[in-house]
């Protein structure tokens, strides 16, 4: 990609400040299905409203169009406080609660300490498990020791690890630190009395089908040991990204959910006693994991099914006519770089 086109996707990925209305509402709240251990539950979901992830302003990665779902600027507690009044008035006591800033929960610029306890302690005995997302250089004790004692309850903290490979993260998705990084966090969090989880990325751009399940199975089989959770997502095409630029001029397709079938069918013999999931946002769209249109729903559907229940056994069943056509399709790719 040209580097004028890279500044540009840049500086058209952060939208002008929000007035102070659109601070006081959250972007967006939803009820899931989920799992805490064995038993299923509802979780329930909420986006606040902040200035978002501050890797964005400086380079980005290559497939995240969150920060155009941010406020642009620095919310204040006050207006941290009245989005967390509107999302209390929709919270059913669901067991697990979910909390995205489109960034890192743990960055003061984003979401300050006292607003970060003041959310913690709202559901505090409601809650069985609070689950928010950081990059790693916030997950340091002091952070997450505040959270997690205001809360009482499980915390899971969350970490875009993407890829194991330094070279898939760093030049292909464009993340700031090394696996390395996001490995040590994990240990830290750990001794913190906090669960980690991680999020790995399926199809990055530039790589193949065949790269793409290989890159993620070989990362499940690094990470297992260091994460109780871990998340396998499908790219999906996120407005003002690299890959929404690759895609318009037909130099990217998003996974086929096939492949997601082939990573979490191998991943689940990778993964010792990690939690292995995968919850497809745009499945069976043409800007998410897709196939042929007659399938995509059976298959997300079983997808959903062996993450919930943790057995992948009913995957190998999965079949359709355009299996036959994605293997040749895959098989014609090749492989670019060392898989």
């Amino acid at each position: 990609m040209p580097e004028s086109v890279a500044r540009t996707v840049a500086r058209e990925r952060r939208p002008a400040p929000g007035a102070p209305p659109t601070a006081r509402e959250p972007v967006n709240m939803w009820v899931e299905d989920e799992a805490i251990g064995p038993d299923r539950v509802r979780a329930f979901v909420a986006i606040l409203r902040t200035r978002g992830c501050y890797w964005a302003d400086v380079k980005g990665c290559s497939m995240c169009g969150y920060a155009k779902d941010t406020l642009g600027r620095s919310a204040s507690p006050d207006e941290l406080g009245q989005q967390l009044d509107r999302i209390l008035a929709r919270y059913r006591d669901e067991p697990y609660v979910k909390f995205y800033t489109s960034g890192s929960f743990l960055d003061d610029r984003e979401v300050d300490p006292a607003s970060r306890e003041r959310i913690a302690k709202a559901f505090a005995g409601r809650a069985r498990r609070l689950l928010f997302e950081t990059l790693p250089e916030f997950a340091i004790e002091p952070a997450v020791g505040a959270v997690r004692d205001s809360f009482g309850g499980d915390v899971e903290v969350a970490m875009g690890l993407e890829s194991t490979q330094p070279e898939v993260l760093g030049r292909l998705i464009n993340k700031g630190e090394p696996p390395s990084e996001y490995l040590a966090a994990a240990d830290r969090l750990r001794t913190y009395g906090v669960h980690p989880k991680a999020y790995l990325l399926l199809k990055p751009p530039y790589l193949t089908e065949v790269e793409s399940v290989a890159d993620v199975v070989r990362s499940i089989e690094v990470a297992q040991s260091r994460f109780e959770a871990i998340s396998v997502n499908p790219v999906h095409i996120q407005n003002g990204t690299v890959v929404e630029w690759l895609f318009r001029r037909g130099r990217y397709r998003p996974p086929w959910l096939w492949s997601l079938v082939d990573a979490m069918r191998a991943g689940a013999a990778a993964r010792g006693s990690t939690r292995l999931v995968t919850f497809p946002t745009a499945g069976g769209l043409p800007r998410g994991p897709h196939n042929c249109g007659r399938c995509d729903t059976t298959v997300l559907a079983a997808l959903e099914e062996a993450s919930l229940a943790q057995r992948f056994d009913g995957l190998d069943a999965l079949d359709c006519e355009c299996r036959a056509g994605y293997a040749r399709r895959r098989d014609l790719e090749g492989v670019g770089i060392e898989a």
